[in-house]
């Protein structure tokens, strides 16, 4: 008997030196760098500059790029991310203005092609998990992106303005050398729904290009970024995040659940809502979800159908309540 506590205990010993170690690796390496392996094709890439396509990019960028990069002064020099919760530490983001050195005045093209479709970096080093990948974004959709973040939009004139790096903790260092790796570049194009199939165009709109399951699902650290679907409460709500004020805030159930979900909604209501931040249940839609005026009545509509199709989700989310002030 004392023969196999013994083993037991230096089994125990062992299994504790190893995490000990393990987490002194993950905590010196930090966030992981990897290989830049552009194809042939991705590294001669140059993007069409046309009008058209800088508008669908301005568009595209005001709802994924500007919010979260669009600091001081009204220029895309980076800024703290307030709305990311405490528990992964200050997240900063980055300088995307047309300065060669702090922004991305010497990228090609190719490079933000590879950078947008990987989170990878001209020098290999990795952008985090908060930084989306558009893995699944249609070519002509991040072709647009490229187009503007190339266009002469003033937020994006060069300046030279930023914060100093990031300094992610232990958690973040975690989940990016266990849980969240680069997506692999697509095997063939990928194409931008026809807008009269509502259903394939709304789950492209959610799941793909501006991927409202990343906030709305259950739990930020079981959201699937390679198979939305298979997320923890996909569409469910619950996940905890933060309004201008520091305060927690809740993302909703929009499953079609008549209680808990947005199944008593019509589809005016939920136009209103996502276009103007109107919360049919009166007031306004809360902060960080902001009002989406840019997207056409027929994309919101599209948004919609497909959520009719999601699994519904019982799940009451305790709603945020603000704060009455008295005069």
């Amino acid at each position: 008997m004392k023969r196999a506590l013994k083993i037991l205990g230096y089994t125990a010993a062992v299994f504790v030196l190893l995490a000990g170690i393990s987490a002194a690796y993950v905590s010196i390496r930090g966030i992981p760098g990897y290989e830049v392996k552009m194809t042939p094709e991705i590294a001669t890439l140059q993007v069409p500059r046309d009008s058209a396509l800088v508008e669908q990019g301005a568009k595209i960028a005001s709802i994924l790029c500007n919010e979260c990069h669009l600091g001081e002064g009204g220029k895309l020099t980076g800024k703290v991310m307030s709305e990311v919760p405490k528990l992964f530490g200050t997240i900063i983001s980055r300088n995307i203005t047309h300065d060669p050195e702090v922004g991305i005045g010497n990228w090609t093209d190719g490079e933000l092609y590879y950078f947008l479709r990987t989170g990878i970096r001209q020098d290999g080093s990795w952008a985090p998990p908060f930084m989306p990948k558009f893995s699944r974004v249609a070519d002509e959709d991040l072709y647009a992106i490229i187009a503007w973040l190339r266009s002469d939009d003033p937020r994006l004139a060069p300046d030279r303005r930023e914060y100093p790096p990031a300094e992610y903790n232990f958690l973040v260092k975690v989940l990016a050398n266990t849980m969240f790796f680069p997506p692999a570049l697509p095997e063939k194009p990928i194409l931008v729904p026809d807008t009269t199939d509502k259903i394939a165009l709304g789950k492209y709109l959610a799941d793909g290009l501006y991927e409202c399951f990343a906030c709305h699902s259950g739990d930020m650290l079981k959201v699937d970024p390679n198979i939305p679907a298979d997320s923890y409460g996909y569409y469910g709500g619950g996940i905890e995040m933060q309004n201008q004020e520091g305060e927690i805030v809740r993302s909703a159930n929009i499953t079609m659940d008549m209680e808990t979900g947005i199944g008593a909604w019509t589809e005016r209501q939920f136009i209103d809502a996502v276009k103007y931040g109107k919360n049919p249940r009166g007031g306004t839609l809360q902060y960080p979800m902001t009002p989406r005026p840019v997207l056409t009545d027929t994309e919101v509509s599209a948004i919609f159908a497909f959520l009719k199709t999601v699994p519904v989700q019982h799940h009451q989310v305790e709603r945020y309540q603000p704060k009455i002030t008295s005069r």
